[in-house]
């Protein structure tokens, strides 16, 4: 049993350690400690938010905690170190003390809850669970939780991951105790996994893909068919005679015009096709209208005429 009960006793000197440190340095927004044992002596790591109220003027208020660290509490040789917290909102310890102070100043607990709750998960938390329990609305004693985010609850993750803080706000109707646990935004949750994408290597990047179309518009190897000859075409370079290039577009004007009258097909209009010397015509209204010799009445001359061949 001698080594349960050295462990047992090494627990309780903690406790009582950190017990101190908070109520001494309650001002200075107290976070947590380290005690490492050493060879030369040991090390005790003071996490704060304010390390000048720790150290004090000329470091008086530090030797004052090594005096009382080596007689009330037996440590050899101790040596304090005061490290600053950057973001004090993912501190378990500094957000229950704080949740504890608004709760002792008159604040509603719904209300003080809730804003911690947010402030925690504004600071990049991956979870946070605030527990306020005792009496706080009527003679009984009862508990609020709030929670968000991802927690962990059971096993060694809970152990290592989370971060535990507890403080207690004394009321007239009695002590109310508060509990924060906090899973810091740098914790590896377990059964969590990321998509990575697959590494490009330098020969499959060097590979030539193949020319789209607006590529091979911009790069000029379009085949086009013979382009008409204008006016728009024939365009005067700079220094060259502004005459003597209107004059070459004046001459080929009536080529141009032959080609476009050549290009457009011959259209026989019914009304050209069906007309003869001996037909009558007359214009009834908008409409010309023809009579034949054989056919005693009159019908529009764009009606198309039966042949022989197609009767």
């Amino acid at each position: 049993m001698g080594v349960e009960r050295k462990f047992v006793r090494i627990g309780l000197e903690r406790a009582q350690i950190a017990e101190f440190f908070a109520k001494q340095l309650d001002r200075a927004g107290y976070g947590g400690m380290n005690i490492n044992r050493t060879p030369m002596g040991t090390q005790v790591t003071i996490f704060a938010e304010k390390p000048g109220m720790i150290i004090g003027k000329g470091g008086k208020t530090i030797h004052k905690l090594t005096r009382d660290l080596e007689h009330k509490f037996k440590i050899d040789n101790p040596q304090i170190d005061v490290q600053e917290v950057k973001v004090p909102e993912l501190n378990a310890k500094m957000m229950a003390s704080r949740l504890a102070g608004a709760i002792e100043r008159g604040l509603y607990f719904r209300k003080a809850g809730h804003n911690m709750l947010r402030r925690i998960m504004e600071s990049g938390a991956l979870g946070c669970e605030i527990d306020i329990a005792g009496k706080l609305t009527g003679p009984r004693n009862r508990t609020e939780k709030f929670v968000a985010g991802n927690m962990l609850h059971a096993g060694n993750p809970a152990i290592e991951l989370v971060d535990n803080g507890f403080a207690i706000a004394i009321k007239k109707l009695g002590v109310i105790g508060c509990r924060v646990r906090i899973v810091p935004p740098v914790s590896n949750l377990p059964g969590r996994f990321s998509l990575v994408k697959p590494a490009v290597s330098e020969e499959a990047a060097a590979v030539k893909q193949p020319e789209g179309i607006e590529e091979i518009v911009t790069s000029g190897q379009v085949e086009t068919g013979p382009e008409k000859v204008t006016a728009e075409a024939v365009k005067p370079e700079a220094g060259t005679n502004v005459e003597a290039a209107a004059e070459v577009v004046r001459a080929m004007e009536p080529v141009v015009q032959a080609e476009a009258e050549e290009e457009k097909p011959g259209i026989e209009t019914p009304a050209e096709a069906a007309h003869e010397p001996e037909v009558e015509e007359r214009m009834q209204g908008d409409v010309l209208e023809h009579k034949h010799p054989e056919f005693n009445y009159w019908h529009p001359a764009s009606r198309v005429h039966k042949t022989e061949d197609e009767s």
